[in-house]
């Protein structure tokens, strides 16, 4: 943990993946992170460090930060296996899966992320339908509780090693994790919440060790 000049609160860096988007009149091929998960993080306790989707940035970062609190794979594009336009994101957040796994980092998988997750350890995909909605009651841990959904692609199982921990009413699983290593998905997304949930923030504040 770094611990800033002026007596402020510890800064603990966390590496965030970000969507790929097509920008402005001349198509840039863009790397875009949704600003609400730097509020979101903030309230954690955390400080994002945008990775670029390109793996060999990607590696660079982990060598580079070795007191990050860990990884978080946010939302947005298709995987390409399943009809997705952005291979250089599914190949930089499989090499942060696959390192994660290797050094015991904490990984957090968010829609997409959890979809790549299930994807790695190769849960099949099927479309769902009625899970694209502002607000839905899911089940997480035995407990009732308020989330988002925006997702077309999902499971209503899923296999060893990782084990399911939420879900929607009509079955669909809306959180697994890994039974050994710390790596965690969720299907909602916590940053869009106003105001934002305190089980979310007490979530990331667990996983990521900055309670």
């Amino acid at each position: 943990m770094r611990e800033p000049q002026g007596g402020r609160d510890p800064v603990i860096p966390v590496l965030v993946t970000q969507n790929v988007d097509t920008v402005g009149s001349h198509a840039t091929r863009s790397d875009v992170l949704d600003q609400r998960w730097h509020r979101f993080l903030h309230r954690v306790g955390l400080v994002p460090v945008p990775v670029p989707n390109d793996p060999r940035v990607a590696e660079q970062l982990l060598d580079r930060l070795p007191e990050t609190a860990g990884v978080i794979l946010t939302g947005g594009n298709d995987l390409v296996a399943y009809g997705g336009r952005a291979p250089e994101r599914d190949a930089t957040e499989t090499l942060l899966i696959r390192h994660s796994l290797q050094r015991g980092l904490p990984l957090l998988g968010v829609c997409r992320g959890m979809q790549l997750l299930q994807h790695h350890f190769h849960v099949p995909l099927t479309q769902v339908s009625g899970h694209v909605r502002e607000r839905q009651v899911i089940h997480a841990d035995g407990v009732e509780r308020p989330a988002n959904s925006y997702h077309r692609w999902g499971t209503t199982e899923t296999r060893p090693p990782l084990d399911v921990w939420a879900t929607a009413g009509d079955g669909v699983v809306k959180g697994v994790r890994h039974r050994t290593h710390p790596l965690l998905g969720i299907m909602w997304h916590p940053e869009r919440l106003t105001p934002f949930e305190h089980a979310d923030l007490d979530l990331f504040r667990r996983h990521f060790g900055a309670a």
